[in-house]
This record gives structure tokens, sequence and C-alpha cells, in this order.
């Protein structure tokens, strides 16, 4: 991606993740029985051990309902990372879950061009 990307270019859940990815994020995490688990590391986080530094919300271009939002991680010990899930009905209740617990939740801009 050029970094001269437009703010309409970072409107959609790929080109964030393209965008964090340059960014460093490049954890792929998921939540668990044990936790926010990076599918990489292989570690688990509890939700004291995790900052939100930033999150997004998409909708689909052909369905309203088709919600997604994305988590831009970084844990107590430096890992950086991402994490998606449905938003809105959809969503899957463990990550809800895990993400009502994390306190350390920040939202920086309103969409992907930091």
């Amino acid at each position: 991606m050029e970094k001269n990307a437009t703010t309409e270019d970072m409107k959609t859940l790929a080109s964030c993740i393209n965008k964090l990815t340059l960014d460093g994020y490049e954890e792929d995490f998921k939540v668990t029985e044990k936790g926010l688990t990076g599918l990489h590391n292989e570690k688990s986080y509890k939700p004291d051990d995790v900052h939100v530094v930033n999150f997004y919300r998409f909708e689909g271009a052909s369905d309203p309902a088709d919600n997604s939002i994305l988590y831009a991680i970084e844990t107590a010990d430096g890992t950086k990372g991402m994490l998606t899930d449905a938003y809105g009905p959809y969503a899957e209740p463990l990550v809800t879950t895990f993400m009502k617990k994390v306190e350390d939740v920040n939202k920086k801009t309103p969409a992907c061009t930091e």
C-alpha cells in the first residue's frame, strides 16, 4: 500500500488490516477459553494484559447487517496484533465477553488513516 493512501482507501477492512500490518501489528489474535491467544506466538493473554490502541467498525457495502470490528491491540509483553469480529447480533459471544473485561480501550481516529 502506498503511504499516501487517501481516507477513502482506508474505509475497507482489508485496507485497514494492510495499514496496521505496515505499522507493525503483525500478530493475529483469537479469543479462546484461555483468553486472547496469538495464532503465531501461541501465547495467551488475560484482559489486564491487553491494551486496545484503536478499533474500527465496518459495514458491508451490500448488506448493512454485514458489520465487523477490527481491534488494534498491544499486549503487556509488547506483542502488536489484530483481532476481528462480527459487530452486532452476529458477534462471537466469547470475543464480546472478553473485550468487555478489557479496561484499557482507546479510540484515536474514526478511520484507519493514522
